[in-house]
């Protein structure tokens, strides 16, 4: 028999839209201001870069509860399927090193303050902008895959 294997996209939807917004309202948006505050205090020494850089990669679930993305995989082996779910392949990182020393660093900050900005300023009406820029954070800082 032959053994295949075949990438699958399971989705994982987590909690619902309604959810995550009341979630983000009531707490998100403060939990997330100290947590994001915190993660660039630990990324300013250098013995506290490794944990600075892992809050800032779990902002999305602080923030607006989205569930954690994984790549599955289901192979069959003698007729059985076997599924198999890994962490994303992220870039080298050398390169997401230089990346977050020259950019990332502190344009991360820009961008958290402009996601905040649009929810403030359009009283609730940016929050889809703004959770999409909430999502892509650990991307804009490190150019990790999410």
């Amino acid at each position: 028999m032959t053994n295949q294997s075949t990438p699958v996209r399971v989705p994982n939807p987590g909690p619902g839209c309604l959810v995550r917004g009341l979630y983000f309202i009531f707490v998100g948006s403060w939990l997330g201001l100290i947590w994001v505050l915190a993660a660039w205090f630990f990324n300013l020494t250098i013995i506290g870069l490794p944990l600075g850089l892992a809050m800032i990669n779990r902002i999305p679930q602080i923030m607006t509860l989205r569930p954690e993305r994984v790549h599955t995989t289901v192979e069959v082996f003698n007729g059985a399927p076997v599924v198999r779910q890994t962490a994303l392949k992220q870039a080298p990182f050398i390169l997401r090193a230089l990346y977050f020393i020259v950019i990332g660093f502190w344009f991360s900050l820009v961008w958290m303050l402009m996601a905040w900005i649009f929810t403030g300023l359009t009283l609730g009406l940016g929050l889809p902008l703004a959770f999409w820029m909430f999502d892509r954070v650990p991307a804009v800082t490190t150019l990790a895959r999410i």
